[in-house]
């Protein structure tokens, strides 16, 4: 059996038997954001839940050998980069950007709404920074719920979060079906080898579909020179489409710009967060931005807008039309490009599951990290078999206008948290602060999407996500208010802990 190693004898016994630090150091508390301070009044504050119980800090500063097992800072700011560029190109841009043309019925409009919302991605993901700053633990909107709600929103969003993340795969039947598995288990064994190989995949495969863009951007660019304008010339030409049809519109770009927020799942691994987070937001949004700009109108210099909504896969058709005999490369880059998406989808994923699990939202193995690679190893394990499992059921369009809906629910969510703690919380340590008007644009326009649809073209289906994320109160209340679990749980931990090598972190619960 696996023995937790005591980090120093200031650490008591958590109720529920894993170790917690209760002390920093003799001659100070820890701030919010990890950094060493002087005793004061907020260096005591209590979190906005209502129980009046001290947010615990969860940033370190590195590891020692008598601290006890926790996840390392490993990741720079290139590596930041390349998760949130990496995972925000997946297939998407490279097989159908023609469903902003089939839902909006205009180039000029699609174009605008590309370019929109990679601004809303960038004033939601500087908006994160700030909260990604104030508390530096992973887990991206459960941490921030926990603060500025308590533990019923929080254990909601990690309730549908669970069913959220999944990998980019389409997959129609048989054979496609089983690579998707294959793909799935090999990004597995890479993230829960170890952390600095799953990046070193990250930024290799970031690296890959970035070539992939520059040669589509230069193709286009080669078009344009020959005078292939026409498709461009008139871009709003045809009818404005109505309120309901932008928001849906918008759920089909949002997709593709999915990921912005990823790298907030994984503050805790961010060498020195309050500068590199943001760093990485304001370089990698821009770029994704730009990136989706040129390819589009690239693809639009070669082709028109009705071949485009009837190619199966436009870098394909792309390709065979630019390139020639070098057409192989655009399969070839939509492939680098879902495997990159994915790798970081499951990065990403299994830190959300690890930071929920910490504080009892979810079962306690899944907080556990491999005794000796420091990986969350059964957060990983679990996220890949709920990815399996819908690779299985389901295709990807099935889970796309789902997915933008709830998903805008919480990012709103996150956006009027911000805003609750300027006043809850006005002397929390802010390393990075952005004007309150960002938080504000980002839920106005999170009401819109989520509004808009309803009102336009109701679908029971939405009434099925309002019920799907509410549902989890029927887990929450026994489970976690209550805090009954099985005699047999106990066991269950027991098996797998030997059976993966896993341990309790350090931190294992953010409130005493």
């Amino acid at each position: 059996m696996y023995q937790h190693v005591q980090p120093n004898n200031t650490d008591h016994i958590h109720a529920n038997g894993h170790n917690v630090p209760t002390k920093a150091a003799n001659n100070g508390t820890m701030c919010a954001n990890g950094s060493l301070g002087a005793e004061g009044p907020e260096a005591t504050e209590t979190d906005s839940s209502g129980t009046g119980r001290m947010r615990k800090p969860l940033e370190r500063n590195g590891s020692t050998q008598n601290d006890a097992v926790h996840l390392e800072r490993r990741l720079g700011l290139f590596s930041g980069v390349a998760l949130i560029v990496g995972t925000m190109i997946g297939s998407g841009i490279f097989v159908s950007p023609s469903g902003l043309l089939v839902r909006t019925g205009s180039v000029g409009v699609s174009f605008v709404i590309w370019l929109a919302c990679g601004v809303l991605s960038l004033l939601g993901a500087l908006a994160y920074a700030e909260l990604g700053t104030m508390n530096t633990s992973s887990g991206a909107e459960w941490a921030y719920f926990m603060d500025a709600y308590g533990p019923a929103p929080a254990f909601l969003f990690s309730w549908y979060a669970v069913e959220a993340f999944v990998t980019e795969c389409d997959p129609p039947r048989g054979v496609v079906k089983m690579v998707a598995l294959v793909a799935i288990v090999m990004i597995l064994f890479v993230n829960c080898y170890s952390v600095n190989l799953g990046m070193a995949v990250q930024n290799v495969f970031t690296a890959a579909k970035l070539v992939a863009v520059v040669i589509v951007i230069c193709g286009g660019a080669w078009k344009l020179m020959q005078g292939n304008t026409q498709h461009l010339s008139n871009a709003f030409n045809g009818p404005m489409p109505n309120v309901g049809a932008i928001a849906t519109a918008f759920y089909t770009g949002l997709w593709a710009y999915d990921g912005w927020n990823n790298l907030n799942y994984v503050t805790e691994e961010i060498q020195n967060p309050s500068k590199n987070l943001p760093r990485s937001i304001i370089i990698g949004i821009p770029l994704v931005t730009l990136c989706y700009a040129l390819i589009n109108i690239s693809y639009l210099a070669a082709m028109s807008p009705q071949e485009m909504i009837e190619s199966e896969a436009v870098a394909v058709t792309f390709g065979n039309r630019i390139l020639g005999a070098m057409a192989w490369l655009m399969p070839l880059s939509v492939t680098i490009s879902t495997f990159g998406s994915a790798n970081g989808t499951l990065f990403a994923a299994g830190r959300l599951c690890f930071a929920a699990s910490r504080e009892g939202h979810l079962l306690d193995i899944l907080s556990y990290v491999h005794v000796r690679r420091l990986t969350p190893a059964p957060g990983l394990i679990f996220h890949s078999l709920i990815a399996s499992a819908m690779v299985l059921h389901g295709t990807i369009d099935s889970l796309i206008d789902f997915f933008s809906f709830t998903a805008w629910i919480f990012y709103g969510g996150a956006m009027l948290a911000l805003i609750v703690m300027r006043y809850t919380k006005p002397n929390y340590p802010r390393p990075y602060k952005v004007p309150i008007i960002i938080p504000v644009v980002v839920l106005v326009i999170s009401i819109y999407l989520v509004a808009a649809p309803i009102f336009e073209t109701p679908r029971i289906e939405y009434l099925y996500a309002l019920l799907f994320i509410f549902a989890g109160l029927i887990f929450y209340v026994p489970f976690v208010k209550l805090g009954m679990t099985p005699r047999f749980m106990n066991k269950v931990t027991l098996f797998f802990q030997l059976l993966l090598e896993v341990v309790p972190t350090s931190s294992m619960a953010m409130f005493e």
